[in-house]
């Protein structure tokens, strides 16, 4: 009797494991993802037939940390797609999120980190016919102050 019990809860955990793990995975089919990344600017873009979950990702820029200008553009003509970029603390400073039969395009700056990475996350819901963008230029610096001869 301790037998059967002991492999029903073994069942029960590795399930719960299992859960567990696919709660961060994305269901993607027909997907097709084209970049070019260099450390001054490029883009990222993605499309695919149908989505649903969340995956977060990490776009490898180089010379880090550094402030990016970034244009994100994200659609579906079904469901939902969001774009999430995150700070190198992972805090997340851009959030765009698709409207049906719409593409939605946000513009904004985002710190990359140290490692000259970007990271961001993609959140789909019963998405069809759905694609996103990351377009990217490194920002110019601040400012030089000028300081008056004396």
């Amino acid at each position: 009797m301790p037998t059967a019990g002991l492999s029903h809860m073994a069942r029960n955990l590795l399930l719960a494991l299992l859960a567990g793990l696919l709660g961060g995975c994305m269901l993607v089919s027909g997907e097709r993802t084209s970049s070019d990344i260099r450390p001054e600017s490029g883009n990222l873009v993605s499309s695919f037939i149908s989505a649903d979950g969340i995956s977060e990702h990490e776009l490898e820029i180089g010379d880090g940390p550094t402030r990016l200008d970034v244009i994100v553009i994200v659609e579906a003509a079904q469901g939902v797609v969001r774009l999430d970029l995150f700070d190198p603390e992972g805090s997340p400073v851009m959030i765009v999120e698709s409207r049906p039969n719409e593409s939605v395009t946000a513009t904004g700056a985002v710190v990359i980190d140290a490692q000259g990475i970007l990271h961001y996350r993609v959140v789909t819901r019963s998405a069809r016919g759905g694609s996103y963008q990351i377009l990217y230029q490194r920002a110019a610096g601040p400012p030089t102050p000028t300081v008056p001869a004396p």
